[in-house]
C-alpha cells in the first residue's frame, strides 16, 4: 500500500485564485462556463465517513460528503428524478447527489484516488523501452503494470469490490468485498501505454457491475463506468446507470476532483477518428466510409489512444470513432475492459454505439477476452456507419431514447 502514498502538488491553485464556480446550468457545460468565484453554500454539509480506518491515498479517511439540506429533504427515488449535480461540486458531493448507494460511492471515490496517483506516476516517470523509473530510481515496473497494481489495491481498499480483473490479469481476483451490496470491476489499467514515451495522452478505463459476475452479463448491466485521462490536464469522466449525463471531473492542485462538465447530448459535427485503417485494404465498405469522411471534409482527430479519441466525442459533443475489422485484421478491442465501459459513457452522454448491427451495450460478455469492432458517435453518424457496412441501420426510424 505504500506505493499509493505520494502526494500530488501542482504549481498554482485554481481554488486559490477564485476561478472556480458552481453552476446550476442544466445542459452541457465546460470549464468555460465558470464565471464567478466559488461560493460556499450556507446550508450545513453533513459528513459521514465511507468506512475503513484510513486511506493510504491521503493518509486519512476519505469523507463521503452528504448533500446540503436542500437535497436531504427528498427521497432517494425522487432525488434521482428531480435533482441535478452542480458544476463546482467535489466528486464526493456529486456522488451523494447522483446515487443513494454509499457502497458504490465508496468504490468510485477509491478508484478516483488511484487515478490521481497513476496520473502522478505517468507524469513523473522516465520511460525506456520496457520500464519506467521514477525520479528516485525505485520504481522499475512498466508503467501499465504499475497502474494495474494501484487499481487492484484501490479496489481492495474500497471494501466493496468482490471480484476484479484487468487486461493484465484477466482471471477474476477476489478483492474481499461482499457479493450482496458489492460490485465487480473490470479495467484496462493504462490504455495507450505504448505511447507514454512519446508524451501522448493516455488513460484508464473501467466498468462496474453489481454482484460477483463479469461474464454472462452485458454492458447495459453496468451500474457505472469511467475513465481517467492523463494529458495536459488530468480528468475523471464518469457515468452512472441511474443518473443522467456523463460527467467530467478535473484534478485540482489540492488533489480534489471538481465537477466541471456535464454532457447530455452528442450532436452532429464533421469530426472523425478512424482506428485500424489497415482494414480498408480488404474491407471495401470500410474504405467507402473513410472516403466519405475525406470527401465531405471531415476534420481528422486521431491519436492512436482509444481514451482520448473517444473522450473528444464527449467533450466536443460531436463526431465519430471507428475501429473496424476485415478478413486479415481481426478485432483487438476487448468488450469487457474497453468497449462496454466506453459504450456506457458515450450513451449516457446522449450518443450511440454499434458493433455494426447493435449497441455494444447489448452484447453478452461470454469470456473476459471477447473482442469486437465498434463505433461511437452521434445518432446520424452511427446510422451512416451501420448502413455503409451492413446495408441497413436499426436506428434509421428509431427516436432518440435514454439509456
Amino acid at each position: 500500500m505504500a506505493a499509493l502514498a505520494p502526494a500530488i502538488g501542482q504549481v498554482g491553485s485554481f481554488a486559490a485564485t477564485g476561478l472556480v464556480a458552481r453552476s446550476s446550468h442544466s445542459g452541457s457545460c465546460g470549464i468555460n462556463c465558470l464565471q464567478a468565484p466559488l461560493v460556499v453554500k450556507n446550508s450545513p454539509i453533513a459528513v459521514s465517513k465511507l468506512g475503513g480506518s484510513g486511506s493510504v491515498f491521503y493518509g486519512k479517511a476519505s469523507p463521503f460528503l452528504q448533500l446540503s439540506s436542500r437535497f436531504q429533504t427528498s427521497s432517494f427515488s425522487s432525488r434521482r428524478v428531480l435533482t441535478r449535480a452542480e458544476l463546482g461540486d467535489t466528486l464526493e458531493e456529486f456522488l451523494a447527489t447522483a446515487s443513494p448507494d454509499k457502497n458504490l460511492g465508496r468504490l468510485l471515490v477509491s478508484l478516483g484516488e488511484a487515478l490521481r496517483t497513476i496520473s502522478f506516476k505517468v507524469r513523473t516517470a522516465s520511460c525506456g523501452a520496457t520500464a519506467c523509473i521514477n525520479t528516485f530510481g525505485d520504481e522499475q515496473l512498466a508503467v501499465d503494470l504499475l497502474a494495474n497494481k494501484l487499481l487492484f489495491e484501490a479496489l481492495k481498499f474500497s471494501h466493496f469490490c468482490k471480484y476484479a480483473c484487468s487486461e493484465e490479469d484477466p482471471e477474476l481476483l477476489d478483492m474481499g468485498g461482499p457479493v450482496n451490496g458489492g460490485f465487480s470491476v473490470a479495467f484496462d489499467p493504462l490504455d495507450g501505454s505504448s505511447i507514454v514515451d512519446t508524451n501522448f495522452t493516455v488513460g484508464t478505463i473501467f466498468g462496474v457491475w453489481p454482484g460477483d459476475k463479469l461474464t454472462g452479463v452485458t454492458g447495459r448491466d453496468q451500474v457505472a463506468a469511467g475513465m481517467g485521462i492523463y494529458g495536459p490536464r488530468t480528468t475523471y469522466v464518469l457515468a452512472l446507470k441511474d443518473f443522467p449525463g456523463t460527467h467530467e471531473f478535473l484534478l485540482l492542485d489540492d488533489g480534489k476532483w471538481q465537477h466541471v462538465k456535464e454532457t447530455t447530448e452528442i450532436g452532429e459535427g464533421k469530426l472523425f477518428s478512424p482506428g485500424n485503417l489497415r482494414a480498408t485494404f480488404d474491407n471495401p465498405d470500410y474504405e467507402k466510409l473513410i472516403n466519405y469522411y475525406v470527401s465531405e471534409r471531415y476534420t481528422l482527430r486521431y491519436t492512436g489512444g482509444m481514451v482520448p479519441d473517444v473522450n473528444q466525442i464527449i467533450v466536443k459533443e460531436k463526431g465519430i470513432f471507428t475501429n473496424v475489422t476485415s478478413p486479415t485484421t481481426k478485432a483487438k478491442l476487448r468488450l469487457l475492459f474497453e468497449v462496454a465501459p466506453l459504450g456506457l459513457l458515450i450513451e449516457k452522454a446522449g450518443g450511440y454505439s454499434s458493433d455494426g448491427k447493435q449497441s455494444v451495450l447489448d452484447k453478452v460478455i461470454i469470456n473476459t477476452d471477447d473482442r469486437t469492432q465498434v463505433a461511437y458517435g452521434s445518432k446520424n453518424e452511427i446510422i451512416r456507419f451501420e448502413e455503409t457496412l451492413y446495408g441497413a441501420s436499426r436506428l434509421a426510424k428509431v427516436p432518440a431514447q435514454a439509456v
